[in-house]
């Protein structure tokens, strides 16, 4: 039996990865200084900012209707992206893994793989939903994402 999931459901977890980012950021400011600092801060600024964005995507996406797109009583799509969202994309606690020793370089190579990861998911999420709304929106996700990607990118090239 395939199982898809109702593009709220998508917008949640979009939203918990966004925050789980912007945690992962702030823990690893703690331990940077001066311009590594910032820069940090403002990733995580940049996540919550996705965070706003996903949430205002997911208030949209509303108007047209909340219907689950699977029979799920017992709420199991939900909890099942939730914990592929906690175990894959910026972890539960992404900030367990830092041991305040790390370079900014060894932080934003991290954050590549895991911003790569998020982009993943979510093109995997595209092909469990039934509605073409859902697919349009997850496309809005991917972009950001993206476009995050890029930015990091940048910024790892900056350090070079």
């Amino acid at each position: 039996m395939s199982i898809t999931f109702s593009v709220d459901e998508i917008f949640e977890i979009a939203e918990q990865i966004e925050r789980n980012g912007a945690k992962f950021y702030r823990k690893a400011a703690k331990s940077a200084e001066g311009e590594n600092r910032d820069l940090l801060l403002r990733l995580a600024e940049m996540e919550d900012d996705h965070e706003k964005t996903f949430a205002a995507m997911r208030a949209e996406s509303a108007k047209a209707g909340r219907e689950p797109t699977v029979f799920d009583p017992d709420d199991q799509a939900a909890l099942y992206l939730q914990s592929v969202a906690d175990g894959k994309v910026f972890g539960s606690d992404p900030s367990e893994d830092l041991s305040g020793n790390e370079s900014i370089k060894d932080i934003l190579t991290t954050a590549v793989g895991l911003e790569k990861d998020s982009v993943i998911f979510y093109q995997s999420m595209k092909g469990a939903m039934s509605k073409v709304i859902g697919a349009k929106s997850l496309d809005g996700i991917i972009k950001e994402e993206i476009g995050h990607i890029v930015d990091l990118n940048k910024q790892l090239e900056a350090l070079n």
